[in-house]
């Protein structure tokens, strides 16, 4: 027990602070990560219920790509993908060095998409759950279109898809372990490292599960909160 402790410190030896540093940045990657997805997917939920074809179409493709293609894979092909593309730019303007990609910045921009994704059905069903008539009412008192979506359906909407978006959230914060596959230093990929060295697979495998189970915990008391302050709102369903 006491050798365990030891391994989990924060003292010589001791694998805690590369673990603490795991965290910060699974945590880091999930929460730049949720503003790129809820902007895109809501920007592709409004794309699907656009009057042109050529909008809905486009709109449709890349919620079925990104929903399709399993989310390692989407994380290889953008890692790997933007690389080989950024450096034959690069040899077009007589660049001959090697550019990488920051696996943070890839990782965020592939987990981002396939957020987007799926946030962009919830929105699109949250947008189909407010009646017509509120635009209607908001046109009448001789709102904008901009202003109707802004002091009308926004709110309402927020209300009616935070219950999925928290679920994705939920899966997102679980995702980030798969950018230990490009080497982002995260939760997994320290523990990994650690269980590999001292041969204490269990120990440090059950602690990242730990951890990850302390992060949905936190996670679902601000959820909590955000619907509670929702609530005090006054959007009525």
């Amino acid at each position: 027990m006491e050798g365990s402790i030891a391994l989990l410190g924060f003292g010589e030896g001791g694998w805690g602070p590369s673990i603490a540093s795991g965290v910060l940045v699974t945590v880091s990657l999930a929460l730049a990560t949720l503003p790129v997805g809820l902007v895109i997917g809501f920007f592709v939920a409004l794309g699907k219920q656009s009057p042109e074809p050529s909008v809905r179409l486009a709109s449709n493709m890349y919620t079925t790509i990104f929903r399709g293609l399993p989310e390692l894979l989407t994380l290889f092909v953008v890692y790997f993908g933007a690389q080989i593309g950024i450096q034959k730019l690069a040899v077009l303007v007589g660049y001959t060095g090697t550019v990488e990609i920051n696996s943070f910045i890839a990782g965020m921009f592939a987990l981002g998409v396939v957020f987007s994704s799926y946030a962009s059905e919830v929105f699109l069903s949250s947008f189909r759950a407010i009646p017509k008539g509120q635009y209607e009412g908001g046109y009448a008192i001789g709102l904008s279109n901009g202003q109707t979506m802004r002091k009308v359906i926004l709110p309402q909407l927020i209300r009616i898809a935070l219950p999925g978006l928290a679920n994705l959230w939920m899966i997102l914060l679980k995702d980030t372990a798969l950018v230990s596959a490009i080497g982002l230093a995260d939760i997994l990929r320290q523990t990994g490292v650690a269980a590999r060295v001292t041969k204490h697979a269990f120990l440090f495998f059950g602690t990242a599960c730990m951890i990850y189970l302390v992060l949905a915990v936190v996670s679902s008391f601000f959820i909590d909160g955000i619907e509670r302050w929702a609530a005090k709102s006054g959007v009525k369903r």
